[in-house]
């Protein structure tokens, strides 16, 4: 994810960002070679940014406003719930998108916060313990993650990892999301077998967060059904992620990992090349 984060990273360039001092540009005003802006000198205002050239037309000290130059704010939450991790294939695309954009925001020196979620609880992790963390991919999630919890900062880029396989509409955490002039992205990592199983005549489900096991007979128009609810459950998602203006990107987990980053990721705008 390091060598992947060198080439793609999270969508920094498509917005103005409030932060510390860093590299990108800012919603204020500060000292980058982006023009902003004139206004009348003022007393105390340094004279190295005043426009010699409007002085000359109009006998007035005129200041040059410049776009302030900062560092992001990432607010990054990982679901932990047992679907994130369901089979192998799934585990390593989910651990891949959270140390991408671990290693995203680190290399564009972005100010990183990391989250896990578990249901209504979380916890918080240094970037040094995501980093190293095993334990806390094993927690059982009971629901959604209560995104009202987390202590989201003014105008950061809020990142939610989340296969979104929990009941129930979508709204509360799409609030979240939008929140406090945020900007959301979901990044939502998902497998073939579940999007599109093979599931036909007698078989045993097993629901992989509670571990309840009943069996069940299968035939092909119920699982046309199946395959309408799931794709009716992430349109809804869609849909009130766009009213928004928050991304969803369904990350697939039988591709190369820079391969299903542009299958929707890079089109619709989660991501982006240097």
């Amino acid at each position: 994810m390091q060598r992947a984060a060198a080439h793609i990273r999270l969508p920094f360039r498509s917005r103005t960002w409030r932060g510390r001092t860093g590299n990108w540009l800012g919603a204020g005003l500060g000292t980058s070679i982006d023009f902003q802006d004139h206004r009348p000198y003022m007393p105390g205002d340094d004279p190295r940014h005043i426009d010699w050239q409007a002085y000359a037309r109009t006998g007035n000290y005129i200041m040059k406003l410049y776009r302030e130059e900062v560092s992001p704010l990432v607010d990054l939450v990982i679901d932990v719930s047992a679907s994130m991790f369901v089979d192998q294939k799934k585990s390593i695309r989910s651990l891949e998108l959270f140390y991408f954009c671990i290693e995203s925001a680190r290399h564009s020196d972005a100010s990183l916060h990391v989250f896990a979620a578990d249901g209504h609880e979380f916890c918080v992790l240094t970037t040094e313990q995501a980093v190293a963390a095993d334990d806390f991919l094993f927690a059982v999630v009971q629901g959604r993650p209560d995104l009202a919890r987390i202590p989201w900062r003014q105008g950061s880029l809020r990142i939610l990892l989340s296969d979104l396989l929990f009941p129930g509409p979508p709204g509360s955490v799409i609030t979240a999301l939008a929140s406090g002039k945020g900007r959301g992205l979901i990044l939502a990592p998902f497998s073939a077998d579940e999007a599109n199983p093979g599931w036909l005549g007698n078989v045993a489900l097993t629901d992989c967060e509670t571990k309840h096991r009943r069996l069940q007979r299968v035939t092909a128009p119920l699982l046309a059904r199946y395959g309408d609810n799931y794709r009716r459950h992430f349109s809804l998602w869609r849909d009130q992620a766009r009213k928004q203006g928050i991304v969803i990107a369904q990350v697939g987990s039988d591709d190369a990992f820079r391969d299903a980053l542009q299958t929707e990721a890079l089109p619709r705008g989660a991501v982006e090349f240097y």
